[in-house]
């Protein structure tokens, strides 16, 4: 799954959701959760059922769910779960049983609708209880799960920080505050352990493009591969900064030919500077991130 830029779209909007559809996001996400009124989503809920086997399209369709604790979870998988469905995007989890949980009623609902085994993925929003962050080790059992269909995994500071009757989860210079930057950590770590890809999360003022910019810049070397969008200005900056360079993939593929040319060598020599095998599953990830497909 491409996931540079994930934009999140109100499913009971006509317009939003034709204005997203052409913004370049690689995902879009038909929210049927927060920012749809409680009155409304039985009609939010039948409106991702009726576009989400329409015309081919340029993106991956993705829908974030009603939490699971509700009745509402179930009622919007029997819904949504069919041709041309990409992914379920599962917000306010407790942990990996709640993912494995989800993964056994989505094996069902594919079976009873035509949709190819294993084929609906699952993203989850992995902080989003003080319950989520006790489990967050437990993310590392996807990595031995055959079949699992926990694709990625990103943060969100919101609904945490509501649940710890937090005053504010910022510093005055806009900073998350420590706990913040701890959920943040630990779902890049979670992330990892589980051989999924981590997302950045929300980048609150839409109108601050250079803020932006610079904030995916710090969360791509930090280890994030693409982050949530919410709104369709945000998508091109996010794109581009998730966007190796032509330098970087040059780079990423002389470290590969080194290693493919020395298969027993630890460590190679290029323009006088020494890499080893982590600078040479960077590389491959870098090339995978272009959708260039290296050999183990």
């Amino acid at each position: 799954m491409k996931l540079r830029s994930l934009l999140f779209v109100p499913a009971d909007s006509d317009r939003k959701f034709a204005k997203a559809d052409t913004c370049g996001a690689d995902a879009l996400i038909l929210d049927l959760e927060d920012s749809v009124a409680s009155g409304r989503k039985a009609f939010a809920r039948d409106a991702v059922k009726d576009r989400v086997g329409g015309a081919r399209r340029e993106w991956m369709f993705l829908v974030r769910i009603n939490p699971l604790e509700t009745e509402l979870a179930l009622e919007d998988l029997a819904a949504v779960v069919r041709p041309g469905l990409d992914g379920i995007v599962l917000p306010k989890v407790n942990g990996y049983h709640d993912v494995e949980r989800m993964a056994r009623s989505i094996d069902d609902l594919e079976a009873a609708t035509g949709v190819a085994s294993g084929h609906v993925k699952l993203l989850v929003v992995a902080t989003e209880t003080p319950a989520a962050m006790l489990g967050l080790a437990g993310y590392a059992a996807s990595r031995a799960t055959p079949g699992s269909r926990l694709a990625a995994m990103t943060w969100g500071a919101e609904d945490l920080s509501a649940a710890l009757g937090a005053l504010t989860n910022k510093e005055p210079n806009g900073d998350w505050t420590f706990p913040y930057q701890l959920a943040r950590a630990q779902c890049l770590f979670a992330a990892a352990a589980a051989g999924v890809v981590a997302l950045e999360t929300l980048y609150a003022d839409y109108r601050d493009q250079n803020g932006l910019a610079e904030d995916c810049r710090i969360a791509r070397r930090d280890g994030f591969v693409g982050r949530l969008a919410i709104h369709p200005d945000q998508v091109a900056t996010i794109n581009a900064c998730f966007t190796p360079s032509e330098a970087d993939l040059a780079h990423a593929r002389r470290v590969v030919a080194a290693f493919a040319g020395q298969p027993d060598a630890g460590t190679v020599g290029i323009d006088g500077r020494m890499y080893d095998r982590p600078h040479l599953v960077a590389a491959k990830r870098t090339l995978a991130s272009a959708g260039e497909i290296v050999d183990e």
